[in-house]
């Protein structure tokens, strides 16, 4: 599985929503992807061409097993995290983490207890 991939390609809500079930189930076929979406299911032959999208995408690989096809992820979901952070952080805060941390202070989505918790999770890993 890549890892360490430095560009990826975003992906839409519906794409990230079949690696969210990908990451979880590891490998599925189609049926097995679609009964682990939220209802209301969307059609097979929607799933279907998304799924081709992130095989071009190189997000997804598939093993063919004759006329089935199972599917596994290629890009871990913690890569794809980090690519994503990467490109947010960029994107909206000049690529500082700082200001990233700063606003979200600021805006009450993470206390100052929190922050405070989660240096010294970093420094316990340093």
């Amino acid at each position: 599985m890549r890892s360490n991939q430095s560009y990826m390609k975003p992906l839409t809500k519906a794409e990230e929503q079949i690696m969210q079930v990908l990451w979880k189930l590891d490998k599925a076929f189609l049926r097995e992807i679609i009964e682990a979406l939220p209802n209301p299911k969307p059609h097979n032959n929607t799933v279907a061409t998304i799924i081709k999208i992130l095989v071009e995408k190189e997000f997804i690989a598939v093993t063919v097993f004759g006329r089935t096809h199972q599917y596994h992820p290629i890009v871990s979901k913690d890569a794809y995290s980090k690519s994503t952070m990467k490109s947010f952080v960029k994107g909206y805060f000049e690529g500082s983490f700082s200001n990233a941390v700063s606003f979200m202070v600021k805006e009450n989505n993470l206390s100052v207890s929190e922050l405070e918790a989660l240096l010294k999770e970093l420094k316990k890993k340093n």
